[in-house]
């Protein structure tokens, strides 16, 4: 089926997921309508061999610049195990140390080993100040409990990630770390005045986004004080309002994965979809399910049609993809004899030597 030019903008504002180590043809079908990229999960990797030769055929069937992303955090987020990848430890192990320069390395070699089987972007680090012990989501996932700790050593990170060649992504707008329920499950709600929101939460994005870094993702949170009972991801207030106006952020703002219960349990996905464009989202996450991408990008379609979302709302989000893509989209290429290369050898020994004398089983899983 050949689409229009309209489906194609409105389908250049997702990224999918989908099953399986190979390229399907509901896959297929989606590179072929526009889609601006994929991630992938577990399920979808295997060796780095095997890795590195699915991101190469997905790039040559794209036949354009496609962007290939993943989640590879360290520590208990990784999608990528097992030898020759490092096992980087948490990123509160990495919080503790304090040392922006060892942050900055932990970025390199993360771009080091995701270039060498062909990804471009890295949904890492995370942002979240860890100030609720009973949050169930995020915990060492974050770097520590002081909000400018956070600022100090994400934005380290990020830089070592993008001058290895790979975008970065601050995540989750506007804070998920002071949250007692998790956005994969349910809807959290985030109690707190925008006095403290400044004070604490926002600090780190602030951060990311006055160093220029690549991109950050949106949380499915609620923020009473900001827009109440409207999802970040899907609120004009916050996006628009809080990060591009008052934080003056102007790279990516990508969603979280539109299938996850926070959204789906709540929302349409049609709605998500055309209130969150209308918000300030510039890329979707649609993470599992061809129906449900596709119906994602019809809602779209049809609300730029009518008018409710404008065109100009679409060519931003374009404007601001084509400047990621035109510095970290790479063509297809063999790179995995890199892993195990002097550089990379040399990053991965300055970082373990920093972790010596721990028990491998705690820090390097």
């Amino acid at each position: 089926m050949t689409r229009s030019a309209l489906y194609r903008d409105c389908a250049r504002l997702f990224m999918v997921g989908f099953p399986g180590t190979t390229v399907d043809g509901d896959f297929a079908a989606l590179m072929d309508d526009g889609i601006f990229g994929a991630i992938l999960f577990k399920r979808n990797v295997g060796s780095a061999q095997d890795t590195a030769a699915l991101c190469r055929d997905i790039k040559k069937r794209a036949g354009r610049p496609f962007i290939l992303s993943v989640d590879q955090e360290g520590g208990r987020v990784a999608r990528l195990r097992g030898e020759p990848f490092t096992a980087l430890p948490s990123m509160r192990e990495l919080g503790q140390r304090g040392d922006e320069g060892l942050a900055e390395r932990a970025g390199q070699l993360l771009a080091h080993e995701l270039r060498a089987v062909g990804f471009d972007w890295d949904f890492a680090p995370v942002l979240d100040v860890d100030t609720n012990p009973a949050n169930p989501v995020i915990g060492d996932r974050s770097f520590s409990r002081d909000a400018e700790t956070v600022a100090r050593l994400g934005v380290a990170l990020g830089r070592g990630l993008e001058a290895g060649g790979v975008a970065s992504c601050g995540k989750h707008f506007p804070g998920h770390g002071d949250t007692t329920t998790d956005s994969h499950l349910t809807l959290p709600r985030l109690p707190h005045d925008l006095e403290r929101l400044r004070r604490v939460e926002l600090v780190p994005f602030k951060a990311f986004g006055k160093a220029g870094l690549a991109s950050l993702m949106t949380a499915h949170v609620l923020f009473d004080a900001i827009e109440p009972g409207v999802p970040a991801t899907m609120s004009h207030k916050v996006l628009h309002g809080l990060l591009r106006q008052e934080l003056g952020f102007d790279g990516v703002l990508v969603s979280d994965d539109l299938e996850m219960k926070a959204i789906a349990n709540y929302y349409s996905v049609e709605e998500a979809a055309v209130q969150g464009t209308l918000a300030g989202v510039d890329l979707f996450l649609v993470c599992h399910r061809v129906d449900v991408q596709r119906r994602a990008i019809e809602a779209v379609v049809k609300a730029v049609e009518s008018g409710r979302i404008p065109r100009e709302r679409i060519t931003e989000a374009h404007r601001r993809l084509a400047r990621l893509e035109a510095r970290f989209a790479h063509p297809p290429e063999d790179r995995v004899a890199t892993l195990g290369d002097a550089q990379h050898r040399a990053l991965a020994n300055g970082l373990a030597s920093t972790f010596a004398g721990k028990d491998p089983t705690e820090v390097l899983t």
